[in-house]
Formats: C-alpha cells, structure tokens, sequence
C-alpha cells in the first residue's frame, strides 16, 4: 500500500498587479477552519477534491471546476477524499473584481468551464517562471472576463431601488452578508480596528447594543463568533507582511498577535503550517524558460524547516484586545 503524499506548500508575491498572492497546496489531513480573506480566492484544484461550508451551504471544490470566494465571507475547508488534494490558489485585490459580484460568487462558487480553467491554469504556469509576468497578467484579464460573463449571468439586473448593490437578494434569501444591522456594524469596527483590537464593552457602547446580543448576531449571520473574525483578518494581514520580507516577529506584532508564538499557534491551525516556514517557501524557479504547456503533476520540493509550530498552550492576551483569541 503506497504511502500518502507529503504535504507541501510554496507561496509567493508575483509582479503582477492585482495579484497580492500565489499558493500553491498540497494537503492530507490539514483542515481549515472558519476563516475569510480581504481578497479574492481564485482556486483550481489539480488533484482530489475540497469540501467547504460557504453561506451555510455545503459545496465542493472539484477537479473540473474553478471556484471563486468571495472576499469577508467567512468559509472553511477539508479533504473530501482519503488521498487530500492539491490545489493552486490566486489571492487578488479588490481591483479585479467588482465588489457587486460578491453575491454572485457565494450562490455559484464552482464554474464548471473547461476553458477558463485553461486560463487560469496558464496563469500559473506563466507565474512559476520569472520574466513571463506580462504572459501571466494576459492569461488572467482573459480568465477574469469570462468569469465576470459567467457570475453576470447569475446576478438579477436592475437591482430593486435602494438596495445595495453588495447585498442582493436571491429568492427569499439574501445571498452573502448583509450590509445592515447589528452584525455588519460590528464587521466594520473590527475591519476598522485590525491591529489595535476593541472590546466587547467598548463595541457595545459604540453600537448600544448589548454585548451577548453581538456575539450571537454575528455568528448568525457569519458563522462564526466575531474573535474568530477579527484572528482570522489578522492572520490574512500577517501572511501578507511576510510575504514582504518582514520578520515573523514583527509581522506579529503588526497584524495585532500579542508574540510570535501567538501569531504561530493561529497561523498554524488556519493556513496549514507555521509562518516561519510559510515565509521560507519554496519560490518558482527564475532562470527556466517558460513553456506554454498545460501543468504536470510533479511533487513539490519543499525544503527542509526547522520551524516548529508551538505548542498549544493558552496565550497571553493583550488586556485591551481580547477579540484577538
């Protein structure tokens, strides 16, 4: 009996605009939980499948799909086949796609054409070898068009008067979050307070509401309870910080973690491997030429770490902050 795949993931900044990151996966047994991204996902998955909860709703990332996550919607993960899978993912800034296409992807997340999945498969061929930047940029403009025909299909048109083109509604349904009441105010003073954090009592006293009544507000409407939130965005702002070149202390300290080894117990449990190592990932190759062919299936080389996840022990919490759990 074959023993399963190493795990293994590569991560970079490419530059191309919109894109803030490149990761590439392999996972068996790690398994994301509730977390959300300020950015776009846009993910194919090359080998197995992903099962994911998205706007309460059971869905799968499969082979022949290209799915795309909304950024603030709050999603998890996990292999749906013994074997894991492996994915390729493109994190792109709001600039790529308009902020009216969020309800659209949370009702069709998976787009089932083999021909944008070519494109986005280009892509990453294009961003594995430095120099072909411009090739990349190309394929992506001709992925995201189709895949703006594909969501605009599926957006009703015109929208009813004085709703937000953000929050649409489908059905009896309101498909993503919604931009009013008590839960989205308290997503906005968290979006608003990434790094310094707040209190329950200071976010009830803002929004006069009691605290307890926030708390289940926003589960209900996001899936998660809001200090879940707030670790997640701050996970989302580090990974970015060390994809700068910054030291994992101080990209810590600035995304709003008490120490390293408060960012190292978080970032592991959501990205899937420590960030000392996140940061060490392997980086496409820079003198290879590139091939316009599609992708093969070799196994990534990671190199070895000597980073290790600390252990799971209660973490001292910032008195001003503790959201930040």
């Amino acid at each position: 009996m074959s023993a399963a795949p190493a795990e293994s993931v590569r991560a970079w900044r490419p530059p191309v605009p919109g894109v803030a990151e490149v990761f590439h996966a392999r996972f068996t047994a790690h398994q994301y939980p509730m977390h959300t991204h300020t950015a776009w996902t846009l993910l194919i998955v090359d080998d197995g499948a992903v099962r994911y909860d998205l706007d309460r709703h059971e869905r799968d990332a499969l082979t022949d799909l290209v799915t795309l996550l909304p950024p603030g919607v709050p999603h998890n993960g996990a292999a749906a086949t013994s074997g894991g899978f492996r994915k390729r993912v493109l994190y792109l800034d709001d600039s790529q796609l308009p902020a009216d296409l969020v309800g659209a992807s949370v009702d069709t997340p998976g787009v089932p054409d083999a021909e944008l999945r070519r494109l986005v498969d280009r892509t990453h061929l294009a961003l594995a070898h430095r120099g072909d930047e411009f090739a990349a940029e190309s394929y992506l403009k001709l992925a995201l068009e189709r895949l703006r025909r594909h969501l605009g299909h599926a957006v009703p048109s015109p929208l009813p008067a004085g709703q937000d083109a953000g929050s649409r509604q489908a059905g009896s349904r309101q498909a993503g979050p919604r931009r009013v009441g008590p839960a989205y105010r308290l997503r906005e003073l968290l979006d608003a307070r990434i790094t310094a954090g707040l209190t329950l009592d200071e976010a009830a006293a803002l929004l006069h509401f009691d605290p307890a009544y926030l708390v289940r507000a926003f589960n209900r409407e996001y899936g998660m309870p809001p200090h879940r939130y707030l670790t997640a965005c701050r996970v989302d702002r580090a990974r970015r910080r060390l994809l700068d070149g910054v030291p994992v202390g101080v990209a810590a300290t600035e995304a709003g973690f008490f120490d390293q080894s408060h960012l190292t117990r978080h970032f592991t449990r959501i990205v899937g491997l420590p960030p000392g190592r996140f940061a060490r990932s392997d980086r496409p190759s820079r003198d290879r030429p590139s091939r316009d062919r599609p992708s093969r299936d070799r196994p990534s080389r990671d190199r070895p770490s000597r980073d290790r996840p600390s252990r799971d022990r209660p973490s001292r919490d910032r008195p001003a902050a503790p959201l930040a759990e």
